[in-house]
């Protein structure tokens, strides 16, 4: 993919109907956002994982970073007008900015549940409470991250599973190698095999790639109707090609639009990319926000 800008009218066409971002991680100013990390550093070995702000910023060009930040629900905000995103999906477990732009911007942002499967009932209570008080639209497990590592076909996933279900809630789950140098079994990409077996109306939605198993991954969501795939953590120009070509053949409804801002991309390159990207004309209003609409069910708060 070239790095000149390509002028893509489909694309356009697209995002001029408005985007969902299905990945947001709030700003914050570079201290306050290393804290967040802390959890990760506390399972790395090495010496250099303790030292980057950002665990996995070795993998990244222009990782966005606030030396100051006054109000980090306005900055989302700006960013948002500017790239033509109409509503994108925090995270709103322990983050103050989260639940009040979810509380004062219902129609800009949907907030995602994120449960510790490792605190047994607790888990289920509050994603419970996650989303018949907060609205919540989603649950999410990071089970890699976790102390201890809890993986995707672990038996402490099966109630949160099961309550996703009886929520009628998607998860968002993590598949292939992680960025932070910590242990991969957690997230194989064969364990989501077991819990689509089991649970054959969970809607998952996986995170973070699935590499290097993309072709495994493309059998997977060929196989089970309620398994899709999100961008989130890849720059546009790195998606991968076993991705791309199953979204333009079998696959236009069952890949969605992440970005992975302020985590590790920024927007600006992310937009810069993303009409270099070689999707086929039918498949951008999918990709940018349909499948989103319908896998999360956000009918009613997209078109208000």
């Amino acid at each position: 993919m070239s790095d000149s800008p390509v002028v893509n009218d489909a694309f356009e066409a697209a995002r001029a109907g408005g985007v969902i971002d299905t990945f947001l991680s709030m700003p914050a100013p570079r201290a306050e956002k290393a804290k967040v990390y802390d959890y990760i550093r506390k399972q790395a070995m090495d010496s250099e994982t303790q030292s980057m702000e950002m665990p996995a910023e070795y993998m990244f060009k222009g990782v966005p970073h606030y030396e100051e930040l006054g109000d980090p629900v306005a900055e989302v905000l700006a960013q948002m007008e500017e790239h033509g995103i109409k509503l994108m999906m925090p995270g709103i477990h322990e983050n103050q900015d989260a639940q009040r732009a979810c509380k004062d911007y219902p129609d800009r942002f949907a907030g995602v549940a994120n449960v510790n499967p490792n605190t047994g009932m607790e888990s289920v209570r509050d994603l419970t409470r996650f989303v018949r008080e907060d609205g919540a639209v989603a649950a999410h497990v990071w089970g890699t991250g976790l102390i201890p590592q809890v993986p995707i076909n672990d038996k402490k996933m099966y109630p949160i599973y099961a309550k996703c279900v009886e929520l009628d809630v998607p998860i968002m789950l993590y598949a292939g190698v992680p960025g932070p140098r910590i242990l991969m079994g957690a997230q194989d990409v064969r364990l989501l095999d077991e819990v689509c077996w089991y649970f054959p109306e969970l809607k998952i939605v996986v995170r973070h790639g699935a590499e290097p198993w993309t072709e495994l991954m493309v059998k997977l969501l060929l196989k089970w109707p309620n398994l899709y795939y999100s961008t989130s953590a890849f720059a546009p120009k790195h998606y991968p090609d076993d991705i791309i070509n199953f979204a333009n053949t079998r696959g236009a409804d069952k890949i969605l639009y992440a970005g992975y801002y302020s985590a590790g991309l920024g927007l600006d390159r992310i937009f810069s990319e993303l009409p270099g990207v070689p999707f086929r004309d039918h498949v951008w209003p999918k990709f940018l926000r349909e499948n989103a609409v319908r896998v999360f069910g956000l009918e009613e708060r997209f078109a208000s």
